[in-house]
């Protein structure tokens, strides 16, 4: 069987955490930020945790 390949995408939206959660960015802080509140944009700051049956097809694209 040959090696298997982290699939591209993937590897620049999630990542790994050392207990194996997968994490993921926000959404809706990439642009149009002027008119959202900045109570809203800090909401948005720092990374969550992918939903299980989520995480699960995730792994499988990270190959893990």
């Amino acid at each position: 069987m040959p090696k298997s390949k982290t699939h591209s995408g993937a590897k620049k939206r999630f990542r790994i955490t050392g207990s194996g959660k997968v994490m993921h960015r926000k959404a809706g802080k990439m642009h149009l930020n002027e008119h959202k509140s900045r109570r809203r944009l800090r909401r948005l700051d720092g990374d969550a945790v992918v939903a299980p049956g989520d995480a699960k097809k995730a792994k499988k694209l990270l190959s893990r």
